[in-house]
């Protein structure tokens, strides 16, 4: 098979050569998982520690809902924003279906319940070790918040980037909501399936190899957040 016809061979000059075509849809996928992972942080930390140090009617009955929602399967929460923002929807006025604030949307639904659940873990575990010490100081719970998430910094982190890993992997929700429309929503995971759907295996390899070399340098970053952290603090 001469080189030009090999899918692969194809795909590494797509990479290589920085193929704009190709490059775009990796930089809008970014662009909207990385969005989504900073909104969702900024909601489900506070609530993951709120979980952790408060005790309130309706507390477990929350955290159980949280465990579940962490395999919420992506369609299901694409149909729930595509809901919404539908013309007959009750956001529907506002014209955001098919667009990447959609697709952000769909992202942030996805990740937050990770997030925000395994910040409880992290938090309750700090606070069952250092809560003698911090009752001695005279912190309140409020305050004790920002001290223990800043102390469960580096495991945090990893969850982020495991959020980070969920919404840059995913398809269902937003080839739902996003309609993975050329130049506007079109992102790596529902390009691949478009493009191995209509035969042009090379670019949906090209895009392959550029998402799972994007997975893999997440999970390495992880892990040396992680060894980072154990040799820090013991």
């Amino acid at each position: 098979m001469p080189p030009g016809d090999n899918p692969f061979y194809t795909a590494l000059t797509l990479i290589l050569g920085m193929d704009h075509g190709l490059f775009s849809i990796v930089l809008l996928s970014l662009k909207v998982s990385l969005f989504a992972v900073i909104i969702a942080s900024l909601l489900a930390l506070p609530l993951g520690a709120a979980l952790a140090l408060w005790r309130f009617p309706g507390r477990n009955a929350l955290i159980v809902l949280l465990n579940a929602l962490m395999g919420l399967p992506p369609v299901v929460a694409g149909l729930c924003v595509y809901l919404l923002l539908s013309r007959a929807g009750p956001l529907g006025q506002f014209g955001l279906l098919f667009t990447p604030t959609a697709m952000v949307i769909a992202q942030v639904i996805l990740v937050f319940p990770i997030i925000a659940a395994l910040t409880r873990q992290q938090v309750e575990a700090l606070h069952g070790e250092y809560a003698e010490q911090l009752s001695s100081l005279g912190l309140s719970q409020l305050r004790m918040m920002p001290t223990l998430l800043w102390d469960a910094r580096f495991g945090l982190l990893t969850v982020i980037l495991a959020g980070f890993g969920r919404a840059s992997a995913e398809v269902g929700a937003v080839m739902i909501v996003g309609g993975n429309i050329d130049g506007v929503t079109r992102v790596m995971t529902t390009s691949i399936v478009l493009e191995t759907s209509k035969g042009n295996l090379a670019q949906a390899l090209g895009l392959g190899i550029v998402l799972l070399t994007l997975v893999t340098l997440i999970n390495a970053v992880a892990h040396l957040v992680s060894e980072t952290a154990k040799r820090r603090l013991g």
